[in-house]
């Protein structure tokens, strides 16, 4: 087990009509002057966004709007919600929404707190020091950014999505009651559960860490319980348990627990973000879902006791003592088959992207990451697109 260091700050509110103490919540940690973040209309239109404001207007703070975040969240209204902020005096914001809603009022927050451009972090692969408090309301179980030190954007004008991990992204404060994913739809719900699994995943198969017994069960252990109240979820949208199990999985996923003692290097991420950057109408965890079995597929051979294990002790392989990589081959085959089961591609033409467009993105992925890709073994433009033609 490798040393680390473990700094989760963020205060979970979990449960049901937790809703009434956001705005109590918000004054106590020094707010006075909010930012509504948000989405869409749905936010409204669910009735969430008004409960949300009554509770602040209730406690005596004042709130301003900004809607309007899509999926893979933009620089551009980042960039507008930094200035607006400065302009009406905020001193926290609060995002209502999924992973991209979270997403960029992190961003908003550490434009606000540095003075900085939050691209020239992404860029040069730096971090901010300072940030504005940030709380979140979450209303998609997927990528944790409501406990993670995670941040990821996306320039329109260069075609990238680049990530920024500090500890000051950390949301001060998140509210998580699953009965607002009841609504999430099928095909969302599937994008979640993959993300969520993966976050963990990509913590577990690693080349580094040695001897890792507990945080490998803790990893294990979320990905069963992910799975099984995946298939839940999607059978039945209103299953309270399964929702929350779901929603609790995700933070969990990415807030660092199941990754302690392990390098951490996500290169199924930064494949991904290529493909989404590349094609916004990408969902994250589709792209994942098609570029995790061939990339999987492609590495299994450096680490097939690893591999292996998981396949075992997760996706119930029986282990072939002979023959570890019978086990760990179908492994990956078989959550490359819970994957469609939950109607998540697994192919490239599902993305829309075809064989010729391969040599665009894969240049597209070196170049966002100021290299080969860092994996069990360095992955280059030719690596990358082997990967693709596995994802065929």
């Amino acid at each position: 087990m490798l040393n680390f260091t473990i700094h989760t700050t963020t205060e979970v509110v979990f449960g049901r009509d937790i809703e009434g103490q956001i705005g109590p919540k918000l004054k106590e940690i020094g707010a006075q002057r909010v930012l509504v973040h948000f989405g869409g209309a749905s936010a409204r239109a669910s009735g969430l966004l008004g409960r949300v404001e009554k509770s602040l207007l209730d406690a005596g703070l004042s709130i301003v709007e900004l809607g309007g975040v899509s999926p893979n969240p933009k620089i551009s209204l980042v960039r507008r919600g930094i200035e607006l902020c400065r302009r009406e005096g905020i001193d926290c914001i609060l995002a209502v929404g999924g992973g991209s809603v979270l997403d960029s009022a992190k961003g908003i927050g550490m434009g606000v707190a540095t003075g900085r451009d939050p691209w020239e972090f992404a860029a040069t692969n730096t971090a901010p020091d300072r940030t504005l408090p940030v709380a979140t309301v979450l209303t998609l179980a997927a990528s944790g950014s409501e406990t993670s030190n995670s941040c990821v954007l996306t320039n329109e004008e260069t075609m990238e999505k680049r990530g920024i991990t500090s500890q000051t992204n950390r949301p001060r404060i998140s509210f998580l009651n699953p009965e607002n994913t009841f609504s999430v739809s099928k095909f969302q719900t599937g994008c979640g559960i993959v993300d969520i699994m993966m976050h963990t995943l990509e913590r577990y198969l690693t080349p580094q860490g040695g001897e890792s017994d507990l945080t490998d069960r803790l990893a294990e252990g979320l990905l069963i319980a992910t799975r099984d109240a995946g298939r839940r979820a999607i059978a039945a949208p209103n299953d309270y348990e399964a929702r929350a199990t779901l929603m609790w999985a995700g933070s969990v996923s990415h807030n660092d627990y199941t990754g302690c003692g392990r390098a951490r290097l996500f290169p199924v991420h930064k494949l991904e973000h290529a493909l989404s950057a590349f094609r916004d109408e990408i969902a994250h965890g589709a792209g994942l879902s098609v570029l995790f079995p061939a990339w999987a597929m492609y590495e299994m051979d450096r680490d097939i006791p690893r591999f292996a294990q998981l396949a075992n002790r997760v996706l119930g392989v029986e282990m072939d003592f002979v023959n570890p990589a019978r086990t760990a081959r179908e492994g990956i085959v078989t959550l490359r088959r819970f994957f469609e089961e939950i109607g998540m591609p697994v192919h490239m033409a599902q993305l829309g992207i075809h064989p010729a467009q391969y040599e665009t993105l894969a240049e597209n992925t070196v170049q966002s990451v100021g290299g080969p890709v860092k994996s069990y073994t360095p992955l280059d433009k030719a690596a990358i697109i082997e990967i693709y033609r596995l994802a065929e």
